[in-house]
C-alpha cells in the first residue's frame, strides 16, 4: 500500500534524535492514547513502579479517570489540540487505530515527542496484510513511522494473542479491540461458555502444527512499564505469557472447564478460505473478520520463538495460561 506522504510538513522533519540524558530519564511524561482496559492498566503499572507522569488522551471527558491522572481531551482531526496535548510529552503509548493514530504519529513528530509506541499489542505485523480486515490502518501507522524513523524513536511490542480473549465477556468485557470485529466472548478459537470451538491447528498435512504465543494483559502492561525504562528501543518488543499448539490449547481448556466441546470443528488454512470465501459472498462482515483472526493463527502469525524481554527481565514472572483460566471461569458453570 502506498502512502502519500505529501501532507507531511517540513517542520516534522527538521530536527533529528537526540539520545536522553539519565535526568531526562528520571520523570517522563508518557502520554497513553485511548482509555481501553489495556491503556488503563498501563497507567497503573506506570504510576505504580515508576516515579514517570501519565497523562490521557481522550476524545471526551474521563470524570473517574481524572481522579487519579492527567487527562487531555483531544480531536485527532485538530492537529493543533493534539500538538498542545502533547507539549512535553517524551513517550507516546498508543492503543487507538485507523486514521486517528495516524494523526496522532504526524502530531508526536511536530511536537518533537522522543518515541511513539503503536497500537499493535498482537501477533507479528510483518505477517499481516494491508488489506487484512484486522489491520484497521495499523500497516499505515508503522509505515509512517518508518518514515519519521529520523525524528522519533518507534517499536512494536508484541504479545501474541491476550488471554482475555477466552475469559467471561470476552475483550470486551475490558473494553479492548472495540471496533475489531473479534472482540466478544466466542469470537475467536473457542466459546468457553457454550462449549463450542473452531479450530485453526491444521497444517495443508493435517497435522496439529498451529501454534500461539499468549500473554495476559496485566503482564503485557508489566512489561510495557518496564521498557518506558530502556534508554533505547529496539524496533520490536516481545513477549510471551505461555506458548502453546492451538490443538493443545483446546484441549486443555476442556479439561480446565471439565466439560467437552461440541460441537468442535477442526480446520487448516484451506479450509478457512473456503469458508472465507463464501462469508465474502454473503456480505457477512462479521465472520469474514472472525475467519481472518482463523487463517492468521493457522498461518502462524501469532508464534514467535524469540521473547526478548522476557529475557531481558527475568523477574518479570508472567502468569501461566491454566492459573489464568481457572481463576477466570472458577464461578461460571459450562453448559
Amino acid at each position: 500500500m502506498a502512502i502519500d506522504y505529501s501532507h507531511a510538513s517540513d517542520s516534522d522533519s527538521c530536527e533529528q534524535l537526540s539520545g536522553p540524558t539519565k535526568q531526562d530519564m528520571a520523570m517522563m511524561r508518557i502520554a497513553i492514547a485511548g482509555t481501553s482496559g489495556l491503556a488503563r492498566l498501563i497507567a497503573h503499572y506506570i504510576n505504580q513502579q515508576t516515579s514517570h507522569h501519565v497523562v490521557f488522551l481522550s476524545r471526551r471527558p474521563q470524570p473517574e479517570l481524572k481522579q487519579r491522572f492527567q487527562v487531555a481531551v483531544v480531536d485527532y482531526n485538530d492537529m493543533e489540540t493534539l500538538q498542545y496535548a502533547l507539549r512535553g510529552i517524551d513517550t507516546v503509548i498508543s492503543t487507538v487505530t485507523g486514521t486517528n493514530q495516524i494523526e496522532l504519529i504526524k502530531a508526536a513528530v511536530s511536537a518533537r515527542v522522543r518515541r511513539f509506541a503503536p497500537a499493535e499489542f498482537e501477533g507479528l505485523p510483518q505477517l499481516r496484510a494491508s488489506d487484512d480486515p484486522l489491520d484497521r490502518h495499523r500497516t499505515s501507522a508503522l509505515q509512517w513511522l518508518a518514515y519519521y524513523a529520523q525524528n522519533i524513536q518507534s517499536t512494536v511490542f508484541i504479545c501474541g494473542i491476550l488471554y482475555e480473549r477466552f475469559q467471561p465477556g470476552g475483550l470486551a468485557a475490558l473494553r479492548i479491540g472495540r471496533g475489531s470485529g473479534i472482540d466478544r466472548e466466542g469470537d475467536y478459537i473457542m466459546n468457553c461458555r457454550t462449549m463450542t470451538a473452531t479450530v485453526p491447528c491444521y497444517d495443508e498435512n493435517l497435522n496439529p502444527t498451529a501454534t500461539v504465543c499468549m500473554t495476559a494483559a496485566q503482564d503485557v502492561a508489566r512489561f510495557v512499564t518496564k521498557a518506558i525504562d530502556m534508554p533505547q528501543w529496539p524496533p520490536e518488543m516481545r513477549m510471551c505469557g505461555h506458548r502453546i499448539g492451538v490443538k493443545d490449547l483446546v484441549i486443555l481448556a476442556q479439561r480446565l472447564r471439565g466439560v467437552m466441546f461440541n460441537p468442535i470443528t477442526w480446520h487448516n488454512s484451506e479450509s478457512l478460505r473456503t469458508e472465507l470465501q463464501l462469508a465474502i459472498t454473503q456480505q457477512d462482515d462479521e465472520q469474514q473478520t472472525r475467519l481472518s483472526a482463523l487463517i492468521s493463527t493457522a498461518e502462524g502469525h501469532y508464534d514467535y520463538q524469540h521473547a526478548d524481554l522476557n529475557q531481558r527481565f527475568p523477574d518479570l514472572r508472567p502468569i501461566p495460561f491454566p492459573d489464568w483460566f481457572v481463576a477466570k471461569w472458577r464461578s461460571t458453570p459450562g453448559s
